[in-house]
């Protein structure tokens, strides 16, 4: 109780710097909730979708353009079932117009999965400048209390040099917990961009294969 006591006074002891501060870090905090939730429900890896066909080409030829069982069960905005929806509808595309239906739907994954992300970029800046525009506020008023009429008031000094202190700390503490989730979820991006491209490679490589074999097969 005593712990709580404490941060409600120090937040009081911050001045209006804990207002916009605590704006930010309610932001923060809502962006840091919902990627993980878009991440958790758009772009977990079934356990049975492997980046490599455990049958090759033949496969592919077996499945006749279906999609893979596992990933007809995700989500419709799935990043993996958006491009095994693709690449299942081959047979009469032809390969250089998937792989561009491919690129495009990488680009789209990549914008949908870091949706807000530039906001918790910025809060990671604006944050420790906030608490600066506190901190020099708090010392301001310190030092207009002791270059004024000869009497200095400790206790307003010290509440000044508080102000200061603690609008710098709470604007420290959100942007490194800011920075924290934006270089998680910056390299949580970058890993599904590459697992995308690995597996459209090796399915692309199974469709190439597939149909070269097909028409070695039908010549007489």
């Amino acid at each position: 109780m005593n712990d709580w006591t404490g941060i409600a006074e120090a937040v009081r002891t911050g001045g209006w710097v804990v207002y916009p501060l605590s704006v930010l870090a309610i932001v923060a905090l809502t962006i840091m909730i919902d990627r993980a939730y878009v991440f958790w429900r758009y772009a977990r890896i079934p356990g049975d979708l492997s980046l490599r066909s455990e049958h090759g080409a033949a496969e592919i030829s077996a499945s006749n353009g279906m999609a893979h069982p596992s990933a007809r069960t995700l989500p419709a905005r799935h990043a993996w079932r958006r491009i095994d929806a693709i690449l299942s509808d081959h047979d009469e595309t032809p390969l250089w117009r998937t792989e561009a239906r491919i690129e495009t739907a990488a680009a789209n994954i990549e914008r949908d999965m870091s949706r807000g992300l530039w906001l918790l970029e910025t809060i990671v800046t604006a944050a420790p400048l906030l608490g600066l525009l506190g901190t020099i506020v708090g010392m301001m008023r310190s030092f207009r209390l002791i270059g004024g009429d000869g009497l200095v008031s400790p206790a307003g000094v010290s509440g000044g040099v508080a102000q200061a202190l603690v609008a710098t700390a709470i604007g420290l503490v959100i942007a490194l917990i800011a920075l924290f989730a934006f270089n998680y979820f910056s390299r949580r991006i970058d890993r599904l961009m590459d697992e995308i491209e690995s597996f459209a490679n090796e399915r692309l490589g199974d469709i190439r294969l597939s149909r070269e074999t097909g028409n070695a097969g039908a010549q007489p």
